[in-house]
C-alpha cells in the first residue's frame, strides 16, 4: 500500500470577490511548509517570492515520503475551516493547479534557487461546445469539487535526497491585464526515499514565467480552444491530470460523509 502524506493548505477570503488564498501545512511527521507572511498572491513574476511566496523563514523540520508515493494537496478559504460545505477557493478564482520538485542537499535550508521540474498539473478542459473559459473546467474547480484535495504521486525511480516541493495554484480571474494574475504558492520541505536514479532537469525562479505567457496573460471570459501552462512540460513519469475528472480519494470520502 501506498503511503499517503496530507499537504493541507489554509486559507483565507477577505471578500468573495478579492479571495486571497495560500497552501500553508502538511500535516505529515511534524511542520515542513515554509508559512507565508500573508495570505496575499504573488503577481510578479520576475520576484523571487516566485520561488517559495514570501514566508516566515524555514519549517521547523522536513517531511519524508517514498518515490511511488502520493501526496494530498490541500486547500480552504478560511483559516482552520476544512469544511466540505465551502468551496476551496473562491471568488471564481478560475485557474491551474501546478506541482514542482527541486533537488537540493539539505531542504531545511535550501531558498529555492535550484532548478525545479514539474511533476504535476491540472490545468484547462472545455466543458462544452461554444462555452467560454470561465464556464470550462479548471484546476481550482476540481479543488473546489473535492473537499480541497488534489493527489500528487511523487514519480517513481526519483533519486533519493532532500527537495522542496513547490504547489501553486494561479488564479485567472484578473488576469487580461498584464500583472494581474494570482500566483498562490508555498514549498515544503521534503526527504524522498527509495533506491532510484532519476535526477530530471528544470527550470529556475525566477525566470521559468514570464507575464506575457499565454497561460498568465490570458482572458479566460471568452471562448479557448486551449491552455498552455506556465512552466516546462511534466516530467516523465509525472501526472498530467485531465481537468474536471482530477480529484482525490480522500476529498470524496470526506465529501461523501458530508451528505450524511
Amino acid at each position: 500500500m501506498k503511503a499517503t502524506i496530507i499537504l493541507a493548505s489554509v486559507t483565507a477570503l477577505a471578500a468573495k470577490v478579492a479571495s486571497h488564498a495560500t497552501f500553508q501545512q502538511l500535516w505529515h511527521q511534524g511542520t515542513c511548509a515554509r508559512l507565508p507572511t500573508s495570505n496575499s498572491p504573488v503577481t510578479d513574476v520576475t520576484s523571487t517570492n516566485i520561488r517559495c511566496n514570501a514566508n516566515q523563514g524555514f519549517a521547523a523540520s522536513k517531511c519524508s515520503v517514498a518515490a511511488g508515493g502520493t501526496v494530498t494537496i490541500e486547500m480552504h478559504q478560511q483559516p482552520n475551516d476544512r469544511s466540505c460545505s465551502n468551496e476551496a477557493i473562491g471568488g471564481a478564482h478560475y485557474g491551474p493547479v501546478l506541482v514542482y520538485l527541486s533537488k537540493v542537499s539539505d531542504s531545511a535550508t535550501a531558498d529555492g534557487s535550484t532548478p525545479f521540474f514539474k511533476i504535476y498539473q491540472d490545468t484547462w478542459g472545455q466543458n462544452a461546445a461554444g462555452s467560454t473559459g470561465s464556464d470550462d473546467y479548471w484546476g481550482t474547480k476540481d479543488l473546489n469539487s473535492h473537499c480541497g484535495k488534489l493527489d500528487v504521486k511523487i514519480p517513481t525511480g526519483l533519486a533519493p535526497g532532500d527537495y522542496l516541493l513547490r504547489a501553486e495554484a494561479i488564479a485567472l480571474h484578473s488576469a487580461g491585464g498584464s500583472g494581474g494574475a494570482q500566483f498562490y504558492l508555498t514549498c515544503y520541505q521534503l526527504t524522498i526515499t527509495g533506491s532510484g536514479t532519476t535526477n530530471p532537469t528544470g527550470v529556475s525562479f525566477p525566470g521559468a514565467y514570464k507575464a506575457s505567457d499565454p497561460g498568465i496573460l490570458i482572458n479566460i471570459y471568452q471562448k479557448l480552444t486551449q491552455y498552455i501552462a506556465p512552466g516546462p512540460a511534466v516530467i516523465s513519469g509525472g501526472t498530467e491530470a485531465v481537468a474536471g475528472k482530477a480529484g482525490s480519494t480522500l476529498g470524496k470520502r470526506m465529501s461523501a460523509k458530508l451528505q450524511y
